[in-house]
């Protein structure tokens, strides 16, 4: 029976990123156990009810002209004001796909994870660069690594 659920709300424009949500949702339901439900959320589809029902969440972007994707932004604007009060300290983690060195990318999504007052379990995960297979590894091992600490109550 589930108890906790983790959320993951990543933009998948491409093939490529797309493996990269199969990859993480594949990390995240291999170590969640009995009790931690994985449900996966497109930016534009996820609610602030998803945000509200979460005990944990990651983040997932492609890095857009040095700023994380539009559907991140447009999930950030819909749920911000409607958890900001209600999550604060909500475990969080986030992936980004960039093919520069998204440094902007994550200072936007820090930005406002910090005003969330949300809590981050380790630094966001930047693919940069090229494309590189090895990518899906590291975003399961962050599926894992999630689930398994919600799964345990480390957070």
């Amino acid at each position: 029976m589930t108890e906790k659920t983790l959320l993951i709300v990543a933009h998948a424009p491409s093939d490529n990123t797309r493996r990269l949500v199969e990859s993480i949702l594949t990390g995240a339901r291999q170590a969640s156990g009995d009790t931690v439900e994985v449900i996966f959320k497109a930016p534009l589809e996820a609610t602030p009810a998803d945000v509200l029902a979460a005990d944990a969440i990651v983040l997932g972007t492609t890095e857009n002209l040095a700023y994380m994707s539009g559907a991140l932004k447009d999930f950030f604007d819909r749920c911000y004001y409607p958890v900001l009060e209600k999550k604060q300290g909500l475990p969080c983690a986030a992936f980004i796909r960039a093919g520069q060195d998204g440094t902007g990318t994550c200072r936007a999504i820090q930005s406002i994870v910090t005003g969330l007052r949300w809590s981050w379990v380790q630094e966001p995960l930047i693919l940069k660069g090229q494309w590189d297979a090895g990518f899906l590894d590291q975003v399961e091992e962050l599926g894992k690594f999630m689930a398994a600490a919600l799964d345990s109550g480390i957070i």
